[in-house]
């Protein structure tokens, strides 16, 4: 068939979805496609991507490293900012789709290619994440989203056309294609099959990056997590790169059953969904963080935060990285780390991460202000007149209406 998209760029992992897209788009708009792999720490060799574009017929093929720049450029600004979305989810998915969007873009203005293509369904949230971040980078791009196109709308469907056109298939111990799984250096992130049902516990098989806390070390783990200007920089005395640092927390937390969660979400089409996740170093990650933060904010900056986490949370997992909100949160946020230095030291055992220790040469803990010795330095009974006066209209309203 012959249309007017010569060239598109696909988001490509090689696992059976973006495998049959490939394909599809080549025999729907017999067009050219180049495929974009990106490797963000999936946790598995991408090279058999590249290996398999071949075999599919990509006329031109881009694997990347982007795990540092995924890390510092996205990760750390969202956890300067302490983001959970409905206060569980940590958004290892949604903080990924922007940078992956973002190379789609240039890459397709660097091989002139017309439309870049996804293999996100049109029930969830990333069809929304990365269409928002194409046209907030290319306002004219051609969007190609097939799962909203074509009919191949079931799992077995999708099998079928990849036997008849000789693509192979993953499949799991059991002989059956695998949970949907997303995996970044971030999280996993496990939906489908039997996690359809909430009231089903995952199997065990359903972790990848975590030992179940049951099973985790008896003796506890300590760790000293080292922070300038709102970024984690050491981890145990040692200074490393954002990605290896974060590669280190997920070895600390996964070995000791940190970061699970089974939750129900609120997506942002408008339904409820059931997801597995595993933030092993994220959940470690949030906890010194938030420590640090204690002893360097004021308290009227530290509330402020709090209260513009959900809104800022919100716009990462709705798709809104590049939009004008999420940048001025940013720039306050960024604003509010300037003094977040410091060491936090946690206790990690069984699936628990515990804050034991904090300090900060920008502490603001002054413990000759807050001691139960005597002091020289505060005087109780200034506290009388403060409680009288935000009493007052506590009881002119009581005296007004007796």
């Amino acid at each position: 068939m012959t249309s007017d998209v010569k060239k598109v760029v696909l988001a490509y992992s090689g696992g059976l979805d973006t495998s049959v897209i490939l394909k599809w788009l080549q025999e729907r708009y017999g067009c050219e496609v180049v495929t974009f792999t990106a490797d963000i720490g999936q946790g598995e060799e991408i090279e058999p991507a590249r290996a398999k574009a071949e075999t599919l017929g990509a006329s031109e093929i881009f694997v990347e490293d982007l795990r540092e720049a995924f890390v510092r450029d996205y990760v750390f600004p969202m956890f300067r900012a302490n983001a959970l979305y409905e206060g569980v989810y940590l958004l290892g998915t949604a903080i990924a789709r922007p940078l992956i969007a973002k190379r789609q873009v240039e890459i397709a203005e660097a091989t002139g290619a017309d439309a870049v293509a996804h293999g996100a369904t049109g029930k969830g949230n990333d069809q929304v994440r990365f269409e928002l971040a194409y046209y907030a980078l290319k306002p004219d791009i051609r969007v190609i989203a097939p799962w909203r196109e074509w009919d191949l709308d079931s799992r077995a469907k999708l099998v079928a056309f990849a036997e008849q056109h000789q693509i192979p298939i993953a499949r799991d111990a059991r002989g059956e294609a695998p949970y949907s799984i997303d995996a970044n250096l971030l999280h996993v992130s496990s939906e489908g099959k039997a996690l359809e049902d909430p009231w089903a516990e995952p199997d065990a098989h359903v972790y990848s990056r975590t030992v179940a806390p049951e099973a985790a070390p008896d003796e506890p783990a300590y760790v000293e997590i080292e922070f300038e200007r709102g970024d984690a920089v050491a981890v145990d005395g040692e200074r490393s790169s954002p990605a290896a640092l974060l590669t280190r927390l997920n070895e600390i937390g996964g070995a000791h059953g940190v970061g699970r969660v089974d939750l129900v979400e609120n997506r942002f089409v408008g339904m409820k969904s059931r997801g597995v996740y595993e933030t092993p170093g994220g959940t470690v990650l949030l906890a010194a963080h938030r420590a640090i933060e204690s002893l360097t904010l004021d308290r009227g900056a530290q509330h402020l935060k709090d209260e513009l986490m959900p809104r800022y949370a919100e716009l990462v997992y709705n798709g809104f990285w590049f939009s004008p909100e999420r940048e001025m949160l940013q720039a306050a946020i960024d604003k509010s780390q300037e003094n977040v230095a410091g060491t936090a030291r946690l206790k990690l055992y069984k699936g628990s991460v515990s804050v034991v220790g904090r300090k900060s040469p920008q502490s603001l803990y002054r413990q000759d202000f807050v001691t139960f010795e005597a002091d020289g330095v505060y005087d109780q009974r200034d506290a009388e007149g403060f409680i009288k006066l935000n009493a007052l209209r506590l009881r002119l309203l009581k005296m007004g209406r007796g």
